[in-house]
Protein backbone atom coordinates (compact mmCIF):
# COMPACT_ATOMS: atom_id res chain seq x y z
CA UNK A 1 0.00 0.00 0.00
CA UNK A 2 1.36 3.42 -0.95
CA UNK A 3 2.45 5.85 1.75
CA UNK A 4 0.03 8.73 2.30
CA UNK A 5 2.65 11.42 1.64
CA UNK A 6 3.61 9.76 -1.66
CA UNK A 7 -0.01 9.55 -2.79
CA UNK A 8 -0.56 13.19 -1.80
CA UNK A 9 2.49 14.42 -3.74
CA UNK A 10 1.59 12.52 -6.91
CA UNK A 11 -2.02 13.65 -6.73
CA UNK A 12 -1.01 17.31 -6.41
CA UNK A 13 1.64 17.01 -9.10
CA UNK A 14 -1.13 15.93 -11.47
CA UNK A 15 -3.39 18.78 -10.41
CA UNK A 16 -0.73 21.47 -10.80
CA UNK A 17 0.40 20.16 -14.18
CA UNK A 18 -3.17 20.33 -15.47
CA UNK A 19 -3.64 23.80 -13.97
CA UNK A 20 -0.46 25.12 -15.61
CA UNK A 21 -1.55 23.76 -19.00
CA UNK A 22 -5.07 25.21 -18.72
CA UNK A 23 -3.91 28.68 -17.72
CA UNK A 24 -1.26 28.68 -20.46
CA UNK A 25 -3.82 27.74 -23.09
CA UNK A 26 -6.39 30.32 -21.96
CA UNK A 27 -3.76 33.05 -21.95
CA UNK A 28 -2.52 32.02 -25.41
CA UNK A 29 -6.03 31.86 -26.91
CA UNK A 30 -6.96 35.16 -25.28
CA UNK A 31 -3.90 36.90 -26.74
CA UNK A 32 -4.59 35.53 -30.20
CA UNK A 33 -8.29 36.53 -30.10
CA UNK A 34 -7.59 40.09 -28.92
CA UNK A 35 -5.05 41.03 -31.60
CA UNK A 36 -7.71 43.13 -33.33
CA UNK A 37 -9.86 45.33 -31.03
CA UNK A 38 -13.55 44.47 -31.37
CA UNK A 39 -16.60 43.72 -29.27
CA UNK A 40 -15.85 40.00 -29.48
CA UNK A 41 -12.26 40.62 -28.36
CA UNK A 42 -13.61 42.44 -25.31
CA UNK A 43 -15.82 39.45 -24.52
CA UNK A 44 -12.85 37.10 -24.79
CA UNK A 45 -10.84 39.24 -22.38
CA UNK A 46 -13.76 39.31 -19.93
CA UNK A 47 -14.20 35.55 -20.30
CA UNK A 48 -10.55 34.91 -19.48
CA UNK A 49 -10.74 37.11 -16.40
CA UNK A 50 -13.95 35.43 -15.22
CA UNK A 51 -12.72 31.87 -15.84
CA UNK A 52 -9.37 32.34 -14.10
CA UNK A 53 -10.06 34.98 -11.48
CA UNK A 54 -7.52 37.34 -12.99
CA UNK A 55 -5.47 39.67 -10.76
CA UNK A 56 -7.25 42.98 -10.03
CA UNK A 57 -6.06 46.07 -11.82
CA UNK A 58 -4.74 44.20 -14.87
CA UNK A 59 -6.64 45.40 -17.94
CA UNK A 60 -4.63 45.01 -21.14
CA UNK A 61 -4.51 41.53 -22.77
CA UNK A 62 -0.70 41.39 -22.91
CA UNK A 63 -0.39 42.57 -19.32
CA UNK A 64 -2.95 39.98 -18.23
CA UNK A 65 -1.15 37.20 -20.11
CA UNK A 66 2.13 38.15 -18.45
CA UNK A 67 0.52 38.15 -14.99
CA UNK A 68 -1.10 34.77 -15.63
CA UNK A 69 2.19 33.36 -16.88
CA UNK A 70 5.08 34.80 -14.87
CA UNK A 71 3.76 36.58 -11.77
CA UNK A 72 5.24 34.76 -8.77
CA UNK A 73 2.95 36.70 -6.43
CA UNK A 74 -0.07 35.17 -8.16
CA UNK A 75 -0.62 31.66 -6.74
CA UNK A 76 -2.60 30.69 -9.84
CA UNK A 77 0.03 31.70 -12.37
CA UNK A 78 1.68 29.22 -14.70
CA UNK A 79 5.10 29.62 -13.12
CA UNK A 80 3.75 28.98 -9.61
CA UNK A 81 1.79 25.92 -10.76
CA UNK A 82 4.93 24.56 -12.45
CA UNK A 83 6.97 25.23 -9.31
CA UNK A 84 4.47 23.34 -7.15
CA UNK A 85 4.15 20.49 -9.64
CA UNK A 86 7.92 20.15 -9.80
CA UNK A 87 8.31 20.30 -6.00
CA UNK A 88 5.68 17.60 -5.48
CA UNK A 89 7.36 15.46 -8.13
CA UNK A 90 10.78 16.04 -6.56
CA UNK A 91 9.54 14.78 -3.19
CA UNK A 92 8.62 11.45 -4.80
CA UNK A 93 11.36 11.35 -7.43
CA UNK A 94 11.72 7.56 -7.03
CA UNK A 95 8.09 7.13 -8.13
CA UNK A 96 8.49 9.08 -11.39
CA UNK A 97 10.47 7.87 -14.38
CA UNK A 98 13.52 9.76 -15.60
CA UNK A 99 11.76 10.63 -18.87
CA UNK A 100 8.86 12.24 -17.01
CA UNK A 101 11.01 14.03 -14.44
CA UNK A 102 13.42 15.50 -16.98
CA UNK A 103 10.61 16.91 -19.09
CA UNK A 104 8.95 18.60 -16.09
CA UNK A 105 12.23 19.80 -14.59
CA UNK A 106 13.49 21.32 -17.85
CA UNK A 107 10.19 23.12 -18.35
CA UNK A 108 10.30 24.51 -14.82
CA UNK A 109 13.89 25.72 -15.20
CA UNK A 110 13.03 27.46 -18.45
CA UNK A 111 9.94 29.12 -16.94
CA UNK A 112 11.84 30.50 -13.93
CA UNK A 113 15.10 31.23 -15.74
CA UNK A 114 16.63 34.66 -16.18
CA UNK A 115 15.56 34.76 -19.83
CA UNK A 116 11.92 33.80 -19.24
CA UNK A 117 10.70 37.40 -19.23
CA UNK A 118 12.64 38.26 -22.38
CA UNK A 119 11.36 35.13 -24.12
CA UNK A 120 7.79 36.08 -23.25
CA UNK A 121 8.28 39.66 -24.47
CA UNK A 122 9.79 38.50 -27.76
CA UNK A 123 7.04 35.99 -28.59
CA UNK A 124 4.28 35.61 -25.96
CA UNK A 125 2.18 33.28 -28.12
CA UNK A 126 5.18 31.05 -28.83
CA UNK A 127 6.26 31.10 -25.16
CA UNK A 128 2.83 29.94 -23.98
CA UNK A 129 2.49 27.43 -26.82
CA UNK A 130 5.79 25.80 -25.87
CA UNK A 131 4.62 25.38 -22.27
CA UNK A 132 1.42 23.68 -23.43
CA UNK A 133 3.39 21.40 -25.78
CA UNK A 134 5.92 20.49 -23.08
CA UNK A 135 3.16 19.64 -20.62
CA UNK A 136 1.60 17.38 -23.26
CA UNK A 137 5.00 15.71 -23.57
CA UNK A 138 5.22 15.27 -19.80
CA UNK A 139 1.80 13.63 -19.67
CA UNK A 140 2.69 11.41 -22.62
CA UNK A 141 5.99 10.39 -21.00
CA UNK A 142 4.26 9.62 -17.70
CA UNK A 143 1.56 7.58 -19.43
CA UNK A 144 3.99 5.58 -21.57
CA UNK A 145 6.88 5.06 -19.11
CA UNK A 146 5.36 4.91 -15.60
CA UNK A 147 3.90 1.67 -14.29
CA UNK A 148 0.12 2.04 -14.21
CA UNK A 149 -0.11 1.23 -10.54
CA UNK A 150 -1.29 3.23 -7.55
CA UNK A 151 1.16 6.12 -8.01
CA UNK A 152 0.20 6.70 -11.62
CA UNK A 153 -3.49 6.46 -10.73
CA UNK A 154 -3.20 9.09 -8.00
CA UNK A 155 -1.49 11.44 -10.45
CA UNK A 156 -4.03 10.86 -13.23
CA UNK A 157 -6.93 11.26 -10.80
CA UNK A 158 -5.47 14.65 -9.87
CA UNK A 159 -5.29 15.61 -13.55
CA UNK A 160 -8.92 14.72 -14.27
CA UNK A 161 -10.30 16.21 -11.05
CA UNK A 162 -8.56 19.50 -11.82
CA UNK A 163 -9.76 19.33 -15.43
CA UNK A 164 -13.40 18.82 -14.45
CA UNK A 165 -13.28 21.87 -12.19
CA UNK A 166 -11.46 24.10 -14.68
CA UNK A 167 -13.73 23.24 -17.63
CA UNK A 168 -16.74 23.73 -15.38
CA UNK A 169 -15.55 27.22 -14.44
CA UNK A 170 -14.90 28.05 -18.07
CA UNK A 171 -18.41 26.99 -19.08
CA UNK A 172 -19.94 28.78 -16.11
CA UNK A 173 -18.19 32.01 -17.14
CA UNK A 174 -19.25 31.59 -20.77
CA UNK A 175 -22.83 30.33 -20.67
CA UNK A 176 -24.59 30.96 -17.37
CA UNK A 177 -27.06 33.87 -16.97
CA UNK A 178 -24.20 36.21 -16.03
CA UNK A 179 -22.19 34.95 -19.00
CA UNK A 180 -19.61 37.09 -20.73
CA UNK A 181 -19.69 35.20 -24.03
CA UNK A 182 -22.42 35.64 -26.63
CA UNK A 183 -23.44 34.03 -29.88
CA UNK A 184 -20.72 36.02 -31.63
CA UNK A 185 -18.80 33.38 -33.68
CA UNK A 186 -15.36 34.56 -32.49
CA UNK A 187 -16.40 34.28 -28.85
CA UNK A 188 -17.83 30.79 -29.36
CA UNK A 189 -14.75 29.62 -31.27
CA UNK A 190 -12.62 31.00 -28.45
CA UNK A 191 -14.50 28.96 -25.83
CA UNK A 192 -13.84 25.82 -27.88
CA UNK A 193 -10.17 26.67 -28.33
CA UNK A 194 -9.79 27.33 -24.61
CA UNK A 195 -11.00 23.77 -24.05
CA UNK A 196 -8.79 22.42 -26.87
CA UNK A 197 -12.05 21.32 -28.46
CA UNK A 198 -12.50 23.19 -31.74
CA UNK A 199 -11.56 20.41 -34.16
CA UNK A 200 -13.32 17.59 -32.24
CA UNK A 201 -16.45 19.76 -31.97
CA UNK A 202 -16.46 20.54 -35.70
CA UNK A 203 -16.16 16.84 -36.51
CA UNK A 204 -19.29 16.22 -34.46
CA UNK A 205 -21.43 19.27 -35.27
CA UNK A 206 -19.75 20.52 -38.50
CA UNK A 207 -19.76 24.32 -38.64
CA UNK A 208 -22.84 24.89 -36.46
CA UNK A 209 -21.49 27.13 -33.68
CA UNK A 210 -24.43 26.88 -31.31
CA UNK A 211 -24.03 27.61 -27.58
CA UNK A 212 -26.37 24.72 -26.76
CA UNK A 213 -24.27 22.27 -28.76
CA UNK A 214 -21.03 23.58 -27.24
CA UNK A 215 -22.43 23.08 -23.74
CA UNK A 216 -23.62 19.60 -24.66
CA UNK A 217 -20.24 18.65 -26.13
CA UNK A 218 -18.05 19.98 -23.32
CA UNK A 219 -20.29 18.66 -20.57
CA UNK A 220 -21.62 15.34 -21.80
CA UNK A 221 -19.49 13.90 -24.60
CA UNK A 222 -17.99 10.77 -23.07
CA UNK A 223 -15.42 10.29 -25.85
CA UNK A 224 -13.84 13.76 -25.78
CA UNK A 225 -11.03 13.68 -23.16
CA UNK A 226 -11.60 17.26 -22.00
CA UNK A 227 -15.33 17.02 -21.40
CA UNK A 228 -16.60 17.00 -17.81
CA UNK A 229 -18.35 13.68 -18.43
CA UNK A 230 -15.14 11.99 -19.60
CA UNK A 231 -13.23 13.44 -16.65
CA UNK A 232 -15.72 12.16 -14.07
CA UNK A 233 -15.75 8.74 -15.74
CA UNK A 234 -11.96 8.55 -15.44
CA UNK A 235 -12.06 9.73 -11.82
CA UNK A 236 -14.53 7.00 -10.93
CA UNK A 237 -12.51 4.35 -12.80
CA UNK A 238 -9.22 5.18 -11.10
CA UNK A 239 -10.79 5.53 -7.66
CA UNK A 240 -12.38 2.10 -8.02
CA UNK A 241 -8.86 0.64 -8.40
CA UNK A 242 -7.40 2.73 -5.58
CA UNK A 243 -10.18 1.75 -3.16
CA UNK A 244 -9.65 -1.99 -3.53
CA UNK A 245 -8.69 -3.67 -0.26
CA UNK A 246 -8.93 -0.46 1.75
CA UNK A 247 -10.96 0.34 4.82
CA UNK A 248 -12.91 3.42 3.82
CA UNK A 249 -13.54 6.18 6.35
CA UNK A 250 -16.66 8.24 6.85
CA UNK A 251 -16.51 9.39 3.25
CA UNK A 252 -16.15 7.15 0.22
CA UNK A 253 -14.63 9.05 -2.73
CA UNK A 254 -15.52 6.26 -5.16
CA UNK A 255 -19.19 6.51 -4.21
CA UNK A 256 -19.17 10.28 -4.61
CA UNK A 257 -17.45 10.01 -8.00
CA UNK A 258 -19.92 7.37 -9.15
CA UNK A 259 -22.86 9.53 -8.13
CA UNK A 260 -21.52 12.53 -10.06
CA UNK A 261 -20.68 10.39 -13.09
CA UNK A 262 -24.18 8.90 -13.12
CA UNK A 263 -25.73 12.34 -12.81
CA UNK A 264 -23.89 13.49 -15.92
CA UNK A 265 -24.42 10.22 -17.79
CA UNK A 266 -28.20 10.45 -17.45
CA UNK A 267 -28.62 14.21 -17.64
CA UNK A 268 -30.78 15.65 -20.38
CA UNK A 269 -29.40 18.59 -22.34
CA UNK A 270 -32.77 20.26 -21.78
CA UNK A 271 -31.89 20.44 -18.07
CA UNK A 272 -28.96 22.76 -18.71
CA UNK A 273 -30.58 25.26 -21.03
CA UNK A 274 -31.01 28.68 -19.47
CA UNK A 275 -30.52 28.80 -15.69
CA UNK A 276 -30.18 25.01 -15.49
CA UNK A 277 -26.63 25.16 -16.81
CA UNK A 278 -25.47 27.25 -13.87
CA UNK A 279 -27.14 24.89 -11.40
CA UNK A 280 -25.52 21.78 -12.87
CA UNK A 281 -22.09 23.41 -13.19
CA UNK A 282 -22.31 24.59 -9.59
CA UNK A 283 -23.16 21.02 -8.58
CA UNK A 284 -20.14 19.72 -10.53
CA UNK A 285 -17.86 22.15 -8.71
CA UNK A 286 -19.34 21.28 -5.31
CA UNK A 287 -19.21 17.53 -5.88
CA UNK A 288 -15.67 17.50 -7.26
CA UNK A 289 -14.63 19.46 -4.17
CA UNK A 290 -16.35 16.82 -2.04
CA UNK A 291 -14.47 14.08 -3.92
CA UNK A 292 -11.19 15.89 -3.26
CA UNK A 293 -11.97 16.14 0.45
CA UNK A 294 -13.02 12.49 0.60
CA UNK A 295 -9.82 11.44 -1.15
CA UNK A 296 -7.78 13.39 1.37
CA UNK A 297 -9.64 11.81 4.28
CA UNK A 298 -9.40 8.31 2.82
CA UNK A 299 -5.87 8.20 1.45
CA UNK A 300 -3.91 10.96 3.20
CA UNK A 301 -5.34 12.03 6.56
CA UNK A 302 -7.18 8.87 7.53
CA UNK A 303 -7.64 8.04 11.24
CA UNK A 304 -4.88 5.77 12.49
CA UNK A 305 -7.30 3.23 13.95
CA UNK A 306 -8.58 2.46 10.44
CA UNK A 307 -5.14 1.20 9.43
CA UNK A 308 -4.04 -0.65 12.57
CA UNK A 309 -5.22 -4.21 13.23
CA UNK A 310 -7.56 -4.65 16.15
CA UNK A 311 -5.92 -5.76 19.40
Amino acid sequence: MMLARVADSLYWAGRYVERAEHVSRLAQVMLNATLDPSEAAGQVLALTRAALGAPPGVQEPLELARALSLDRDNPGSVVMSLARARENARQVRDQITTESWERLNMLYLRAVGARAGASFNADPLGFLGEIVSDLHLFKGAADSTMSHGEGWRFMVTGVFLERAQLIGRLLKAAFTPIAVASEEPLALVTVLRMACALEPYLRTYTADLNPRFILEFLMFDEDFPRSIRHATDQIERHLSHLARGRELGRQDPQRLAGRLNARLAFADIGEVEGPGAGELLAAVEAETTAIHEAMYETFVAYPLELRLPAA
